[in-house]
């Protein structure tokens, strides 16, 4: 039997209540990639847990990649609002926990719990969308959604850099405030959600793939310990990081194989065949790294090379969230009002290639209103690009399968950002100590004096903190400097073709006529009469 009543059309001041509780649900997920960053210093003072660091970052988007697409396919089962707040109480969980963590492994296991959830804020709320609203009048509300991912990339490194930079706030010990901060938000998120959020819940004769899940998490798993922990900290040839490469792909052939023979597989396959969902699918997968790639380079760049403290860093980030927030909004009302999409993402990723391309041009001098415009370009590039493809893909799929795809376009973001972050670290990394040998012989041969005294054992320090610069003489402060600029360079020269790929993917875009208020209704009714078993 199904509960399924007549669709009901909202209105746009009930979608904009929606909204506000889905906004900050996402907000908090969101926040919660960016915001440790900052403050990883002091908690890794208090634990004594340098060795481990990586760690707490890493759990956290294992757990949130790994369970996205299970999201989808489990609220298209058992109805969204259920769903959505079972993912805010278990966010809610280990943010408490993580708060009261009292030692480094306490601490990574409370961030998996809250990657958990916070994998489904990143997918449903999406997919929420798409449930309440119709193709063609979506983008003025995903815009917004846009927004909200900008404001967390600024928002997060400057909270966390705030929060750690004091001892205690009201008694309790700053840092621990990055988690607590979210309580209140969440209750919030779970009170708007309750209040408002009455999808017609379609109740379906379902069998859930349990094989398929658990291929497809430990896949997930394996391969991003592989690329985002044992590969950077143990070299890529290291046994330990093969192992896991190995297994992950070997994995991912097991879970292929599985979900073409299943019943109702996690992932149908059959979606690959979708050209809109397996373009977006790819284009996710670029945007993800591009805009991890900023968000980390670009504070790294300002606190080494511009000596600039972790929270000026977030303050600098500012033009990038602009760029982010005034183009999501502006492309969102333009396809509601226009009803084309295809001309965003083109536009975006070319835009977005160009600022990564003038980033290459970085160096120790440059001043800040360049940096600016070059930030400016890469977020407007990504706000462009970010949202339209969702609705691309919502409008080109089939009712039934919206949450799937939806989470599963979430999930290639993911990945692309752990990837992204992994590959751009690593070749930060291996050029820095190119760089450093090659700048020391030369200065040994052009100023033998400066080098004479100085211990260069030191300049292995650098590569895991580079606080030690400040206490260097100024010649070879300026040699270090200039390995890491020319470091950057290759850096930012790396991404280029992979945005620059992406434009390639957009002009493949095939557009079709967004859904209307009526096609979109009888989409739902058809969906809804299938699943009555």
């Amino acid at each position: 039997m199904s509960s399924h009543g007549p669709v009901k059309e909202h209105t746009h001041k009930e979608i904009m209540i929606i909204l506000s509780g889905l906004m900050t649900g996402m907000l908090l997920a969101a926040l919660d990639q960016t915001i440790v960053s900052t403050a990883l210093k002091s908690i890794v003072e208090d634990f004594n847990g340098l060795n481990h660091y990586t760690w707490v970052v890493t759990a956290y988007l294992l757990t949130s990649t790994a369970s996205t697409p299970l999201y989808g396919k489990i609220s298209d089962i058992y109805g969204r609002r259920i769903v959505f707040q079972f993912a805010i109480v278990t966010f809610l969980i280990g943010s408490f926990a993580a708060g009261a963590a009292q030692n480094m492994s306490q601490l990574i296991g409370t961030r998996a719990i809250q990657g958990l959830g916070a994998g489904g804020l990143m997918a449903l709320t999406f997919v929420i969308i798409g449930d309440i609203v119709p193709p063609r009048e979506r983008g003025r509300y995903q815009g917004y959604f846009g927004a909200v991912w900008g404001l967390a990339s600024v928002a997060g490194p400057l909270l966390g850099g705030f929060f750690s930079d004091h001892a205690t706030i009201l008694g309790v010990t700053g840092w621990r405030w990055i988690f607590y901060i979210n309580i209140p938000f969440g209750i919030a998120a779970l009170a708007i959600t309750s209040a408002v959020l009455h999808i017609p819940k379609v109740k379906r004769e379902h069998k859930i793939d349990y094989l398929g899940a658990l291929l497809m998490v430990a896949a997930v798993c394996a391969t991003l310990l592989a690329v985002s922990i044992y590969g950077p900290e143990r070299g890529w040839g290291n046994s330990t990081t093969l192992t896991f490469l190995f297994a992950g792909i070997a994995l991912t052939f097991i879970f292929i194989y599985w979900e073409g023979k299943a019943v109702e597989p996690i992932l149908p396959l059959s979606l690959f065949k979708n050209h809109t969902f397996s373009l977006t699918s790819a284009l996710g997968f670029i945007i993800g790294a591009g805009m991890f790639g900023a968000i980390v380079m670009l504070p790294l760049y300002l606190q080494v090379v511009k000596g600039d403290t972790a929270t000026e860093a977030g303050l600098k980030l500012i033009p990038f969230m602009l760029g982010i927030v005034s183009t999501s909004i502006y492309s969102g009302k333009a396809i509601t009002k226009h009803g084309h999409y295809k001309r965003f993402p083109i536009i975006g990723t070319a835009v977005m290639t160009v600022g990564i391309l003038l980033m290459a041009t970085l160096n120790a001098e440059t001043p800040f209103w360049q940096l600016s415009i070059y930030a400016i370009l890469v977020g407007a590039g990504l706000g462009l690009s970010m949202q339209t493809i969702v609705i691309a893909l919502q409008n080109a799929v089939e009712f039934k399968d919206m949450g799937v795809a939806t989470s599963s376009n979430t999930f290639f973001r993911s990945l692309g950002s752990v990837f992204g972050t992994a590959i751009f670290g690593t070749i930060l990394t291996n050029r820095l100590g190119h760089y450093l040998a090659d700048n020391f012989n030369k200065l040994a041969t052009t100023n033998p004096d400066a080098v004479a005294g100085f211990d260069t054992a030191k300049l292995e320090t650098i590569k895991s903190n580079t606080a030690v610069l400040q206490t260097f003489p100024p010649v070879i402060k300026t040699t270090v400097l200039d390995a890491f600029v020319s470091s950057f360079h290759i850096v930012f020269y790396t991404a280029v073709p992979i945005t620059a790929a992406g434009f390639l993917l957009a002009l493949l875009l095939r557009e079709t006529p967004l859904r209307t208020n009526k096609d979109y209704a009888a989409a739902r009714e058809e969906s809804a009469g299938e699943s009555i078993g």
